[in-house]
């Protein structure tokens, strides 16, 4: 079967427009934190490993970061283990910080791994434990009320930050033709693991490999203006004025900054985009228009 004129045409016109973008990444490295709708659709899921083979068969160099909060929910249920939150942050005691890196480190991870693998790809899944890569602090929150004298500490358990990223491992891998797949469990110096925010995680690797891109994957469409306006192109200062005017606000907040703190510390740039689009990952990296909200210094 042919393809008429039109559509032949279209297919020609998307390829040729995506030369100039593989040649300019060519050999660069690009950091995805892969979550939210994207991870639990099984079209969409399907859709990504694709795409990030394709990256990797055209010479560029991607490494995926990974949440899983929906499917620790699911487990902890179904275990009869209540989940408490503090901040939007899971109260992760020992028996729920063993459920977090049974599913994270285990199910979801080699999950990822087996799709890039069964798409023709070279993926090795990781946790942040593994080469020692990801040093964690444990997090703590104070809070303040009028009437407190001081403010309260507030132990949220095995939940952590990044304190340092050791990258040799995944540097190794990419030169050595594989798609690292991190799960984003660190160690402190105590032994104990910590559950960290993927995003902060993709962040601080992206920091580290100082990777031409870091592309966070969510569940809106970028960041918006008060008439629902997609707004892209954003140089830092621009979003940190949009942060104090209340026009950046709520759960945006933590992955704007994240994107912020990466482009300051020398990631070339930071997009935002909407995991929830088939190919989001393609259509960011190699069309002219992109989806979704950059971010640059």
């Amino acid at each position: 079967m042919s393809l008429d004129n039109k559509t032949a045409h279209n297919i020609a016109s998307v390829l040729s427009e995506a030369l100039p973008y593989i040649q300019r990444f060519q050999g660069k490295t690009i950091v995805i934190k892969y979550g939210g709708n994207a991870m639990v659709d099984d079209k969409l899921k399907k859709g990504f490993a694709r795409d990030v083979v394709l990256m990797k068969l055209v010479g560029l160099n991607p490494v995926v970061v990974h949440g899983g909060g929906p499917q620790i929910g699911k487990l902890l249920e179904r275990l009869d283990i209540k989940s408490e939150f503090i901040q939007g942050m899971r109260v992760t005691d020992s028996e729920t910080m063993d459920v977090v890196e049974m599913v994270l480190g285990g199910l979801v991870n080699k999950e990822i791994v087996n799709l890039i693998n069964q798409n023709g790809g070279h993926a090795v899944g990781l946790t942040g434990k593994d080469g020692d890569m990801i040093r964690a602090r444990k997090l703590t929150f104070t809070k303040q009320a009028p009437e407190m004298n001081e403010p309260e500490i507030i132990d949220i358990g095995h939940v952590g930050e990044v304190e340092s990223i050791d990258a040799s491992v995944v540097d190794m891998l990419v030169h050595g033709d594989f798609i690292p797949v991190i799960a984003p469990i660190g160690v402190g110096a105590d032994g104990q693991s910590y559950n960290i925010n993927a995003d902060l995680v993709a962040g601080k690797i992206a920091e580290t490999l100082k990777a031409e891109k870091l592309l966070l994957l969510t569940n809106t469409a970028g960041v918006l203006d008060d008439q629902g306006k997609l707004l892209t192109g954003l140089k830092a200062q621009t979003v940190k004025d949009l942060i104090k005017e209340g026009t950046i606000h709520g759960g945006m907040l933590p992955k704007i900054n994240c994107a912020l703190d990466a482009v300051l510390a020398g990631v070339g740039t930071a997009q935002i985009i909407d995991g929830r689009v088939e190919h989001a990952v393609l259509l960011e990296l190699l069309t002219d228009q992109g989806i979704g909200t950059l971010i640059k210094a």
